[in-house]
């Protein structure tokens, strides 16, 4: 399980459904970067626009008493791109160039940046701006055949990103589609982050939202991504991608000390920790303790 989630949630806590205030974000991701579980927590997934509203923030918490990760730790970053990407880019540029200068208690980089395309133009347009120093993941529609946007990413050396659910039943993709998208990452070896409605293991209804009269969706589970995508990176079929997305039974998912099996299929270790490299990088959640909770609560970690 840790070889399969090492670094895997990038923290949304910014965004919707918990839609968090910087101050509430910064203090919950702090916590997070120090508790026994921070070997699962990934990049602060941060606006462009609102990076310097973060480091004022993290600085004024941090008060001298290294209470944001240690002495000038250094948090990892994922930048979203808005409309203008050169403006953002350069934005992005001045941060880590300010935060590199200063010697303060609390530092932050951008190691990622997130944008969306939907034609291959676009994507192209786009990535000739992005400098290829930085991750990028390029956000695509799913719902037609995908491989010339994926295509379109290769060529630039970027990585994919796919939308998974949202805080609305008609946000989340049809299984076909996702396990399209999976196999054609896995055919054009193009790494990819899923977001959005994956705070638990395994598909099921669950709550859209936090609200206490929230309207219930079926949901994907982080385990289902994640899975399907190893298994298809490892000879695995679009078929069984597609079943492994609308596994709901635990007890068909069985981890040990050097892999794990799924209905007669099998993985090991190092095809899990290879998986992680070459095809499913992370998930962005605006809940870090939730995913693990549902974990621990099903005797998974």
């Amino acid at each position: 399980m840790r070889v399969l989630l090492v670094d895997a949630i990038d923290y949304a806590g910014l965004f919707p459904p918990a839609q968090l205030d910087m101050p509430g974000a910064v203090a919950e991701y702090a916590s997070y970067l120090q508790s026994d579980d921070s070997w699962a927590l990934g990049r602060f997934v941060v606006p462009a626009s609102r990076l310097r509203e973060l480091a004022v923030e993290a600085a004024a918490q941090v008060h001298g008493a290294a209470s944001l990760g240690g002495p000038r730790s250094a948090w990892r970053l994922s930048a979203l791109l808005a409309g203008d990407v050169g403006a953002d880019v350069e934005r992005i540029q001045e941060f880590n160039a300010a935060q590199e200068a200063r010697q303060e208690p609390w530092s932050g980089r951008v190691e990622s940046v997130e944008l969306r395309g939907s034609s291959p133009e676009a994507i192209q347009q786009a990535l000739r701006i992005v400098p290829s120093a930085f991750d990028r993941f390029v956000e695509i529609p799913i719902t037609g055949d995908p491989t010339p946007l994926v295509r379109a990413i290769a060529d630039a050396g970027a990585y994919a990103k796919v939308r998974t659910g949202g805080t609305t039943a008609d946000a989340f993709p049809s299984s076909d589609d996702l396990a399209r998208f999976l196999t054609v990452c896995t055919g054009e070896r193009v790494p990819f982050k899923a977001t959005a409605g994956l705070h638990h293991p395994l598909r099921g209804a669950y709550p859209l939202t936090y609200a206490p009269d929230s309207a219930q969706g079926t949901m994907y589970g982080f385990l289902n991504v994640f899975l399907a995508s190893a298994f298809l990176s490892s000879g695995a079929t679009h078929a069984a991608a597609r079943q492994m997305l609308e596994e709901r039974d635990i007890t068909a998912v069985r981890f040990d000390e050097s892999g794990v099996t799924w209905r007669g299929l099998r993985l090991t270790s190092r095809e899990l920790a290879a998986a992680r490299d070459t095809a499913v990088r992370s998930f962005g959640s605006c809940s870090f303790r939730e995913p693990l909770d549902d974990l621990a609560s099903l005797g998974l970690t």
